[in-house]
Parts: C-alpha cells; sequence; structure tokens
C-alpha cells in the first residue's frame, strides 16, 4: 500500500497490526456479546499512520515530542489523568479523550507532545503495555434498558457495560464485583459480567467490603493455608520448647489496648548492676512466629501476599490466619507460647550497655491494658494497684527503664510530635457514635520505648554479623521540603530554622520551643510533613526521624512480614547458617515486571562491586522490601478510605448546622478545616471566601485575598457549616459563617460600590483605624447566619518573591486594622 507524503513523495509501509487499546467506532448494538471486529486493523492502521505523518511533520518534530515512556495510569475524577513514571520525573497529563481508552492503573508507554497552559508536561499514549486491572466494584444502574456498572472508584471513568445474560442475581442499586471482559476503546465502552455480589450500599460493614476490593487488599486464605493452618497443634508441644531457654517462671506481661486480640509482645525488667551503676536488665519477649510459619509454605505465601495486617473500625484484616494470630502464637496470659527474647542491659543514662539474642519459652502473667498500667503508674494505693498487687513492682520498675530510656531520646535528638491521633466508636451496625481524640500516656510511651530498644539491638545484630535483611530507612528531607518549612516557620514568627542538611535535634528543637503555643498543633503538622516516608530497604540508610544509625522492626511478626524475615535472619545468625529468600515475588506479582522496575533505580557507587550471586540476592531483598513498602501503604490508603466514609456517613446527619473549627490545611483550591467537636475534615472552596481573587502563599501556608488582604492561614479559627457531604467522593464541604457587614461582599454595580466605601470610611473612622497597613479580616457571628457565596478564584504565586518579612496571619474571627 503506498502513500504520498509531504513533498519527498517517499513511499510508507507500515504494519497492519493492530495497537493494543484501539478500536474503530462499533456499528454495532450498544451491549455487544463479543469485542470481535472486523475492521479493527484498518483502524489501527490509520491511527498509526496519523501518528506517524505528526512524528515525520517539521512543525511538531521536537525532540521531546518523540520521547516515549512508560508509566502507571492514575486517573482523576473529572475525566483526565496522569501518567506516573518509571523514571521517577514529572507526572505526564493525559487529557481526557486520551483516558477513554485506558483505566486507572494501566501501564502505558506515552510521548510527551507539548507543555500545557499550566506548564506540565502533556503526553500522547502510545501503547498499552499491560491491563492491570480485571476486576471493578460498583453498583449496578439500568438506563433505557441498559445494564451498567458505576465504578465506586471514580478515578476509573468508565461505566462498564453488562450484557442482559451477565447480571447473574443482582438487583439495581446493589453493590458489585464486575470482571471486564471487554477493554475499554476510544469509541466504546468496557465490558464485564457480575462475578460477586455485595449486597445494599446501607448494609453494615459493605464500606469495609468495598474497600478491601477497591485496593486490591488480599482478605481470603488460600485453602492450601487453611489446611497448613488446621494441621497446627492447638497448644505448644513438648518438642518445640528442645533447645529453648525456659523463661515460664519470670513474670513477663503484655501492655495492649482494649480492644486489642493479638498480643506479639510481652516486656519484663529487674534492677541490674551494669559496671558500677545502677541499670536495669529488661526482656523484650516477641512472639515466635517464624517457628510455626516455615520458609516459603502454604501460609508463608499468603502472609507474603498481604504483608501486613490491615485495621479498620470493627474489623482486622490480619496476616496470619486466626488460629496462629489470635491462637498459637499470640502471647495470650496463663499459657505458654514460644517466643524469640531481646535481653537488654540498659544504663541508667538509658543506653544498652549489652544485649543478647534467644528462643525461649514464654508463660505470660497479665494481660494489662495501657488505661489499667497508667492509673498505677499514677496511683500504687488505688483500685487498679490494689488487684495486681503482684505486678506493681514489675511496673514501677518498667517504668524507671522507660524513663531512662526517654532520657537517652532527648539526649539523642529524636523528634516527638504533638500531634492527636483519632479514635472511631462505632455501634453493633458499624454507625459511628463519636470520634474521641486517642491520648497518649506513660504506658504508650513505655511500651513504645522498649519495643524501639529492641529493634535497634535487631538492626545493630544483623549489621554487626553482614547479614543481609529488610531495614526500615528514614530518609532525611528534601530540598524543597526544607525550603517550604522555613518559610513557614519565618512567616509565623519562630526564630528557628533548620539547616541545609538538617540534623533531628533541628526539628527536636522546634518541637520542643513550640509545644506551649496556641498554634503548636499546627507547627507540628507542619514539621511531620517535611518528614519524608519510612520504606523497607536491604541498604541500611539509617532512621532520621528517631535519630537512629540502624533500625529495623522486629517486635509485631504477627502483622508484619518485614519482622518475620527478620527473625528469620536473626536465627540464622544464632545457628550459624545463611538464610535464603523463599522465590519471592510470589505467582501474581511478576518476577520479571519486579527485576525490569528495579533495574532501572540508579544504584549507590559501591566500594566493592558484588558477584553475581550476591547482586540477586540484593535484588531479592530489594523487591521484598518494595513489595512489603507498597502493601502497608496499601493497608494505610484503604484504613483512610473507610474512616473517610464513616465520617461522611456521620456528618449526613449534621447537615445545616454549624461548628468551630481550626484551618488545618490550606491548598490553591480552598481550605481545610477540622471541627474542634468532632475531629472531622472538610473543605471550604475558594468561591466560598468572598468575592476576591486569593492568592496561595506556599510559604506562609496561607491564601490572602488580593483587594480585600484577607488571610486564611494554618492555625485560623473559623465558625463554619455543613454545607454538602458526598458519600462517593468521600468528602464534606463547608461554608463560612459571616457577619454581613464585616464580610468582604461580592463585586457590585459602582452605586452598590461607593454606598459600601462610603460606609466602610466611616466605620474606619469611627474605630480611629485609618493609616493603619494591616489585613482586614471577617468576624464570626451567631449561629443562623449564612455568608456571602463569593466568586472567589486562586491564583498561585511564586513563593520565592511572596512577602515573608511581615507578621503572621491573624485568624479569621478577629477583627483587625485597615487601609483603604
Amino acid at each position: 500500500m503506498n502513500f504520498l507524503f509531504c513533498d519527498d513523495c517517499k513511499q510508507l509501509s507500515l504494519n497492519l497490526v493492530p495497537r493494543r487499546g484501539l478500536e474503530p467506532p462499533r456499528n454495532y448494538p450498544l451491549v455487544p456479546e463479543t469485542s470481535a471486529s472486523t475492521n479493527s486493523a484498518t483502524w489501527a492502521f490509520q491511527e498509526r499512520f496519523r501518528l506517524y505523518s505528526k512524528k515525520m511533520d517539521p512543525r511538531t518534530n521536537a525532540r521531546t515530542s518523540l520521547q516515549e515512556l512508560e508509566g502507571v495510569v492514575q486517573g482523576h475524577r473529572d475525566g483526565h489523568g496522569f501518567v506516573i513514571r518509571d523514571d521517577a520525573g514529572p507526572d505526564i497529563y493525559i487529557p481526557a479523550n486520551e483516558m477513554r481508552a485506558v483505566l486507572h492503573k494501566d501501564r502505558v508507554r506515552v510521548h510527551i507532545v507539548r507543555q500545557d497552559r499550566r506548564g506540565r508536561p502533556e503526553g500522547h499514549i502510545v501503547e498499552i503495555v499491560e491491563r492491570s486491572t480485571k476486576t471493578l466494584i460498583g453498583r449496578l444502574l439500568q438506563e433505557s434498558g441498559v445494564w451498567l456498572v458505576a465504578p465506586e472508584d471514580k478515578r476509573y471513568g468508565h461505566d462498564v457495560l453488562v450484557p442482559q445474560g451477565a447480571i447473574a442475581e443482582a438487583k439495581t442499586g446493589q453493590v458489585v464485583v464486575v470482571e471486564l471482559t471487554e477493554a475499554p476503546a476510544l469509541f466504546g465502552q468496557p465490558v464485564g459480567r457480575i462475578v460477586e455480589v455485595l449486597g445494599e450500599m446501607d448494609d453494615p460493614g459493605m464500606e469495609i467490603e468495598i474497600a478491601v476490593r477497591k485496593y486490591g487488599v488480599p482478605h481470603i486464605f488460600s485453602d492450601a493455608c487453611l489446611q497448613a493452618a488446621k494441621a497446627l497443634p492447638e497448644k505448644v508441644m513438648a518438642k518445640d520448647r528442645k533447645g529453648r531457654i525456659d523463661l515460664r517462671d519470670v513474670p513477663l506481661c503484655t501492655i495492649d489496648g482494649e480492644d486489642a486480640r493479638d498480643f506479639d509482645d510481652a516486656v519484663y525488667c529487674e534492677p541490674a548492676k551494669v559496671g558500677r551503676s545502677k541499670g536495669w536488665r529488661v526482656l523484650v519477649a516477641i512472639a515466635d512466629v517464624s517457628h510455626y510459619v516455615q520458609n516459603g509454605n502454604a501460609i508463608d505465601i499468603d502472609a507474603y501476599e498481604r504483608a501486613t495486617s490491615v485495621y479498620f473500625p470493627r474489623r482486622v484484616i490480619p496476616m496470619l490466619p486466626e488460629k496462629l494470630s489470635n491462637g498459637l502464637c499470640s502471647l495470650n496470659p496463663d499459657v505458654d507460647r514460644l517466643c524469640m527474647v531481646c535481653d537488654m542491659l540498659v544504663t541508667a543514662t538509658g543506653d544498652v550497655h549489652a544485649y543478647q539474642f534467644y528462643p525461649g519459652v514464654m508463660h505470660s502473667h497479665a494481660r494489662f491494658t495501657y488505661t489499667e498500667v497508667a492509673a498505677i503508674l499514677s496511683n500504687t494505693r488505688g483500685a487498679e494497684a490494689t488487684q495486681r498487687k503482684e505486678r506493681v513492682p514489675d511496673l514501677l520498675n518498667l517504668h524507671g527503664a522507660f524513663q531512662s530510656l526517654l532520657q537517652a531520646r532527648q539526649a539523642r535528638g529524636a523528634v516527638d510530635f504533638d500531634t492527636v491521633e483519632t479514635q472511631i466508636v462505632c455501634d453493633d451496625n458499624g454507625r459511628i457514635e463519636k470520634i474521641v481524640p486517642r491520648t497518649r500516656n506513660d504506658a504508650h510511651r513505655l511500651i513504645e520505648e522498649c519495643m524501639l530498644a529492641a529493634n535497634v539491638c535487631a538492626a545493630d545484630f544483623i549489621e554487626q554479623n553482614g547479614r543481609a535483611a529488610l531495614f526500615r530507612v528514614h530518609d532525611k528531607p528534601s530540598a524543597e521540603k526544607i525550603d517550604l518549612l522555613r518559610g513557614y516557620l519565618k512567616a509565623t514568627g519562630i526564630q528557628m530554622s533548620v539547616s541545609d542538611s538538617p540534623k533531628t535535634a533541628e526539628f527536636a528543637a522546634i518541637a520542643a520551643a513550640t509545644k506551649d503555643r496556641p498554634d503548636s498543633q499546627q507547627i507540628h503538622t507542619m514539621l511531620l510533613r517535611t518528614m519524608m516516608q519510612a520504606m523497607y530497604m536491604p541498604d541500611n540508610g539509617g532512621h532520621f526521624g528517631l535519630s537512629f544509625d540502624a533500625y529495623t522492626h522486629f517486635t509485631s511478626p504477627i502483622r508484619r512480614y518485614p519482622d518475620l524475615l527478620v527473625h528469620r535472619v536473626i536465627k540464622s545468625i544464632l545457628n550459624d547458617a545463611k538464610y535464603k529468600l523463599p522465590k519471592l515475588p510470589m505467582p501474581g506479582e511478576a518476577q520479571e515486571k519486579m527485576a525490569k522496575r528495579l533495574a532501572k533505580r540508579v544504584a549507590e557507587p559501591q566500594i566493592k562491586p558484588l558477584s553475581k550471586a550476591a547482586q540477586s540476592e540484593m535484588t531479592a531483598w530489594e523487591a521484598a522490601g518494595l513489595h512489603c513498602s507498597a502493601n502497608e501503604r496499601r493497608a494505610d490508603e484503604a484504613s483512610r478510605d473507610v474512616e473517610a466514609w464513616l465520617k461522611c456517613k456521620y456528618m449526613r446527619d449534621f447537615l445545616g448546622e454549624e461548628f468551630a473549627g481550626t484551618v488545618s490545611s490550606v491548598t490553591n483550591f480552598g481550605i481545610f478545616v477540622t471541627l474542634d467537636a468532632m475531629y472531622v475534615e472538610g473543605l471550604v472552596h475558594i468561591t466560598e471566601l468572598g468575592g476576591d481573587y486569593f492568592k496561595f502563599d506556599e510559604q506562609r501556608q496561607e491564601l490572602r485575598g488580593e483587594r480585600s488582604g484577607v488571610r486564611y492561614g494554618i492555625g485560623a479559627r473559623l465558625q463554619v457549616q455543613v454545607a454538602r457531604v458526598d458519600l462517593d467522593a468521600r468528602k464534606i464541604d463547608f461554608r463560612i459563617v459571616q457577619d454581613e457587614v464585616d464580610a468582604v461582599p461580592p463585586r457590585s454595580g459602582r452605586r452598590d460600590r461607593d454606598r459600601e466605601n462610603s460606609r466602610r470610611g466611616k466605620q474606619q473612622e469611627v474605630a480611629g483605624l485609618a493609616g493603619d497597613d494591616a489585613s482586614v479580616s471577617s468576624r464570626v457571628v451567631a449561629k443562623g447566619q449564612d455568608g456571602f457565596r463569593g466568586r472567589g478564584r486562586a491564583v498561585k504565586t511564586d513563593s520565592a518573591s511572596a512577602p515573608v518579612s511581615k507578621p503572621t496571619a491573624k485568624p479569621v474571627g478577629k477583627k483587625s486594622k485597615s487601609r483603604r
């Protein structure tokens, strides 16, 4: 087939094999029974010819336009999307018309064609490398006789057509799982069949059923795993105690929350001499999961696939079968259990003078709660102490060791942010009764310090023996985050800052110096946001936040797979053997794809090149670390999604009501306000801020009205009204309640403006405020007043050019001065 192209009259010869993801317009019924198409090759050829012509056109033949990159599609509920690049470069914007043939999470190859009007690289999808989505969850609907499933996750952007014979027993409005039988195309929607009916949207626990499928959380154990768990004994056998240190006479005890069901750590402390000084002997006994979960067996395969337990309100999806997590491995009171022990000598100043690891068998002498231990420590003659009279001396010893470890923490400069965590209290039907702050007392901190010490010893033990394992690595903040933090600290009047290569002590000093300020919560939140996310890696990079040179996770093998791996490595060192990972990633997590991604990462130069076997081992450990880190993020996202859904459901009962709140975050499209009484966060969109143009100052973290000077910054106090709740999007919208006299009104005609200016001038004369250079703030009024619905918009400014020398923004709700 010959074609003439431009003036060169060159002959083109193109392959007629269709590209994946492209299809011609359909000329058959809306709900097809098959995806076959007779003219797909012709359509693909025409599309390839169009792309080839565009590449050869001198007007568009820029170097960047031919640059092809691979990445994963991230959809947006508004129809467009982004490609998250494998090379960690800036995300590539994909317009809505390009998203018609792809789905959220698809792996694609794109080339950059231009910069969009916002300066982002814009791409064109060249090829769909891999379809990652096989099933979707959504609600079954019927429109004009056509059955379709509207995905619960709006990032997918496509309704799935369902043929009449593929709806199974589902009914209109029910939540279902649909399996895709035909992928979307440029001129056609995806087609699927219903494989599971979950029930009605209002059924108790439905939000959890949706979340586990939405985020792909494995929630059903394989038959092989359940059979392997069933074959395990119900209690510790005599043969299992051989070769272990017998600690059954040592009064180890567990300290956990009231609702805890699995107990993976127990502690004991007694006074000891460390040289000539007073010190402590601290025993941290951890459930020996590795004794029952053998390397590469059926239970191990399922545990690796999950990588972590996922915690929802009123439900836990465990990493291990219940027989292990709540039974054989759990350190329940008054029963024998196998354990791995970290035995430490701690000095009076909190330094770990010596430590040793060994397998043991223990017998928990008590199951304490944090509340109970805190009450005993605060009053050793109270009712709680009287009931636990035999264990009170042990708890006092633990508290003494804790104070020593805390002293070392402060000397080390570790950060301890004062942030508020919340707990959702639900009724029997899974509905929120109330949201309460989760307070940390000395009992929480006591256990935390003991676990940190054991984790540090585990990391040091592995490193000293030169073994491969997973460390918990927390990098230093990036330069961009440091610059943003500096600007914020300067804007809020804090006479402290951080260096270009900050140390943990600098963050700790700022946190300590600001803990008594009214806006301490917001300052600590900004410090926390400056931090990087921790990851599991085989290369020890230290832990910045805790100020440790080496750190790993050893203390929770029941709920975290990396801890299980660390136990196996420690055991191999004790047995003078070498631990070898099973073949990971397991089926379903393509080994070649993972190796390909790892090969693209830039490795740090090494003093001595690794052998082929050592490099293969390091690659396997890195793959395991990436897998566990990714699944940890997935578990957090699923938990947050369920909490957001429950909060939205809860707030629907308060539509139109008003609450006091604090600005917790500022963006270029509005401000987020957290309610004081309910600890629920919602958005005040920029269109609700009044008739002004608002600039987003990134350094000050505030929105400022260009004409009025009104400022909305982190920590501002507001009175807001619950205006809208979007359950599907997990969003809550607030409206600021303003006084009609002092609020900045929307723009109006000349006569109205003159009248308004005259009124404001008189007010300023009476108050004696004329000529002062300060910002105008809106005054909060009594319940029942609605604010103006403005036409505001955000204009993002260059943070480097934003003024930072003026006083910090004053919270809305207090009158301030203004110059007209």
